[in-house]
């Protein structure tokens, strides 16, 4: 989409700043957000108690959107999660209780707040459950409705279906009508608020179209869809999943300084990439940023991860992390903030600083930390351990009851023996 001209500030903007993968119509969307309020939706199932960054480029979008005059619409997948979307699944998801899902969506609905503005004008974002409408239906109505508007063939057709068949893996029909109730959702939005959009993730295409093509075809009314490309880091890992497993949005699941520090350890060629995508920073800003080589490369980092870090956790958090992260990395300072891990004081005290950096979850496994000393990658209370079969005695603990660890460059925890 890199050669269009869009009037619209809407897609400028989305252009500009690296989101657009694939837009259904893309001279009508261009043409109704140039002439007024758009009003767009993005589908979030409720699997977890949190979102994670992977999930971050969806909710950037309804913000753009909503800064350029649109209105957001948050649908919350009440309904669907108790589904589940097979998209680029091998497995079929669990299923969840209700009240489950329900304390899912309430977690989950505080990350939004931070993002969006909430209420009743007109570019106000609106935060709504499919389960209101999907759960209605009668099994034969809903068929009756709908079935009819959806053929195999085309349904075998996309990616979210035919590769999952190609890798021989088994797709229940209960997944099998996800596509029919994210396309329904999408009918249901049109007729009761005027939603002529939906985005999401370039492997929710086929989705998209599905629910484009059912709103024309049913109610022949304007109908667009847009998606984000594929969004993988520069070594080529799939954005959001570390070592450790998911970055976490809610700050339960995440501390603000671990999600600083994810930020802060991005590649060096994802700054600029990221900047665009996941902050409200300038775009000239971006570019001298980004054009940074050598050592001052950090310095863009530092000002990703305070930039994210305020947007979701607010200034205050931001600050706090950085301090601390500058403190016990360059100045070898330790802070409350750092990530602290309590152990059982005999799994430490006289244990192997191996076992103990394992269970810390600095490292995934004892021989890891035993290679890591000896490259000289492991330190204990600043100072590099080469043996990682040294002990840990009493005298490591501190004043304040507790001992550094550090793995390599990035990542350090305070154990504290109890």
């Amino acid at each position: 989409m890199s050669d269009q001209n869009f009037k619209s500030d809407f897609l400028q903007t989305l252009q500009a700043r690296g989101y657009i993968h694939q837009i259904t119509h893309p001279a009508e969307l261009d043409a109704a957000a140039a002439a007024g309020v758009v009003t767009g939706y993005i589908g979030f199932d409720a699997t977890a108690p949190s979102l994670h960054v992977g999930s971050l480029i969806q909710i950037m979008m309804l913000r753009r959107l909503q800064q350029a005059g649109g209105k957001p619409i948050v649908l919350m997948g009440g309904g669907t999660t108790k589904v589940g979307d097979p998209t680029g699944k091998d497995a079929s998801r669990p299923q969840l209780t209700d009240e489950t899902i329900q304390s899912n969506i309430a977690s989950i609905k505080t990350v939004f707040e931070k993002f969006l503005t909430f209420g009743d004008g007109p570019t106000d974002a609106v935060m709504l459950d499919n389960d209101a409408w999907l759960s209605t239906y009668g099994y034969v109505e809903f068929l009756r409705e709908y079935g009819t508007h959806f053929t195999i063939n085309r349904m075998l057709a996309f990616d979210s279906v035919k590769l999952r068949l190609e890798r021989e893996q088994p797709m229940t029909f209960l997944e099998f009508n996800y596509m029919l109730m994210q396309s329904v959702d999408f009918l249901e939005l049109n007729r009761a608020r005027g939603c002529t959009l939906q985005m999401g993730g370039s492997d929710q295409w086929g989705n998209i179209v599905s629910g484009v093509d059912l709103v024309r075809r049913v109610d022949q009314k304007a109908a667009f869809g847009l998606t984000t490309p594929l969004l993988t880091t520069a070594s080529g890992g799939k954005m959001g999943k570390t070592a450790q497993g998911a970055v976490w949005l809610n700050a339960e699941q995440l501390s603000p300084y671990d999600y600083w520090q994810f930020w802060r350890n991005v590649d060096d060629a994802d700054v600029g990439k990221f900047l665009r995508l996941f902050t409200d920073t300038p775009l000239d800003e971006v570019a001298r940023l980004e054009a940074l080589d050598g050592a001052a490369i950090n310095d863009a980092k530092k000002a990703l991860a305070d930039a994210a870090t305020t947007m979701l956790h607010g200034a205050d958090a931001a600050a706090t992390a950085r301090a601390a992260a500058e403190g016990a990395f360059e100045r070898g300072t330790l802070s409350a903030d750092l990530p602290t891990v309590e152990l059982p004081a005999d799994e430490v005290i006289g244990a192997m600083i191996a076992a103990v950096t394992t269970k810390a979850g600095l490292t995934a496994s004892n021989g890891e930390a035993r290679r890591l000393a000896q490259g000289g990658g492991l330190r204990l209370n600043d100072a590099a351990i080469a043996d990682g079969a040294r002990l840990i005695e009493a005298s490591d603990v501190n004043a304040d009851g507790v001992l550094k660890l550090a793995a390599g460059k990035k990542k350090i925890v305070l154990v504290r023996p109890v």
